[in-house]
């Protein structure tokens, strides 16, 4: 039996670009069309606080134009969930947010955030909008998120995507995803994981075999600019597929 890890692409920068300039284009729900015609599993976006690329008349834009699932992420609060519930995405994923970060700097700390995590979540338990938690790969972290009654997590791959630039402890980074992600199956949580990604790096993460999506975005879209999205989807997409065999 052949292992397909599904492919969720990020086009959050695409929207970064437009409002560069406060045009209309690009076109979020262009990019939207060409990563599904692209043979991706699914959309991502995050509609932050201060709506610094995506907002909600794109959220909504795209879901009314693609045929794959969108997994929308969130802070943890009460306006984001009311979005979430109206919009209703197939997916939602809790992330960290600051206002003043550049990107997201590390998973969300679920032991510290525990009572917020657990009001805003159960809203959605209840829902039919599947729900998880972006977290660093730490066992503390993951029982914690396991109390919650989340049933899906995406690790942080972005400290094991720093140590691969530049070339230091990337066996220590790798080695806490694999064991991490084989802690989440014992526990019954199913493993996502993603964040600085690129061609170079994503085979490890793609080879660990309890990892079953990856979510790609900056490097996705940045690539593009050479050879264009369509191109760049497909060229990660095999790379992911081989590391999966």
């Amino acid at each position: 039996m052949i292992r397909k890890i599904r492919l969720g692409i990020n086009i959050d920068h695409v929207a970064t670009l437009r409002n560069a300039r406060g045009e209309n284009y690009p076109k979020v729900v262009d990019a939207a069309k060409i990563v599904e015609k692209s043979g991706a599993d699914l959309i991502t976006v995050h509609v932050r606080e201060d709506r610094r690329h995506i907002n909600e008349k794109d959220l909504g834009d795209i879901l009314d134009v693609i045929n794959i699932p969108l997994n929308l992420e969130i802070a943890a609060n009460p306006e984001m969930v009311n979005i979430a519930l109206q919009y209703k995405p197939k997916f939602i994923c809790f992330v960290p947010e600051k206002r003043k970060e550049i990107t997201t700097e590390g998973g969300l700390d679920v032991i510290k955030n525990f009572d917020n995590l657990k009001k805003n979540i159960q809203i959605l338990l209840n829902s039919d909008i599947n729900t998880s938690i972006f977290i660093d790969p730490d066992k503390d972290q993951l029982i914690a998120t396991h109390k919650l009654g989340v049933k899906t997590i995406e690790f942080h791959t972005g400290t094991y995507a720093n140590a691969f630039m530049q070339k230091t402890n990337v066996e220590k980074e790798l080695k806490k995803i694999t064991e991490s992600a084989a802690f989440a199956n014992e526990l019954g949580l199913n493993c996502h994981a993603g964040h600085g990604l690129t061609f170079e790096n994503v085979s490890p993460i793609a080879s660990i075999k309890k990892i079953d999506e990856l979510n790609i975005g900056h490097f996705i879209i940045a690539n593009s600019i050479f050879d264009g999205l369509e191109t760049s989807i497909i060229k990660m997409r095999e790379i992911i597929s081989k590391a999966a065999k």
